[in-house]
């Protein structure tokens, strides 16, 4: 899949969702605004401590070789953020149960390997698939769900329960 983004960058993966994406994206405008205000006060001014950053964006940074301390490499990171929630691939899966934070990141992990290195995983709940999970893009579903097998072999469902029923 090609991007239109003249900021490559590659995002690490405990970013997994859109979600993700606008949480590192709002904490990038907060570090930015800190810096920014504090080029402003007046020397000798205190300063309150810089705000703390999550692992994403760390990880983000460094997996990037970026200065977030840096005018440029905020502005960047910024653009980049923007364009892939705009823009970016998106998968979305939906299972009958939460899946667990690691398997999340081996299903991201795999999709980056396989489809896309910047597609985004959002997870929904179904509940009524039982088993499995439906996979949906902008133009395809795959469903890989245990009612649907079921459904699909519900005929030979059907014709061994009578078969079994009928006198012999």
């Amino acid at each position: 899949m090609a991007h239109d983004s003249k900021i490559q960058q590659t995002i690490p993966l405990q970013i997994v969702s859109q979600g993700d994406l606008h949480r590192v994206k709002r904490e990038l405008r907060s570090l930015d605004d800190y810096i920014k205000q504090a080029q402003l006060r007046q020397p000798g001014t205190p300063l309150e401590r810089l705000p703390k950053t999550s692992r994403s964006l760390n990880d983000l940074a460094t997996l990037n070789k970026l200065n977030l301390l840096s005018e440029e490499d905020r502005e960047k990171t910024g653009t980049f953020l923007d364009q892939l929630i705009d823009h970016g691939p998106v998968v979305n899966v939906s299972f009958a149960t939460d899946p667990s934070s690691a398997f999340m990141v081996k299903l991201t992990a795999w999709f980056r390997e396989n489809i896309d290195p910047l597609i985004m995983v959002n997870v929904g709940l179904e509940p009524t698939i039982a088993a499995g999970c439906i996979v949906r893009t902008d133009n395809k579903l795959h469903d890989f769900s245990l009612r649907r097998h079921f459904s699909a072999q519900r005929p030979l469902l059907l014709s061994k329960i009578r078969g079994a029923t009928k006198p012999a």
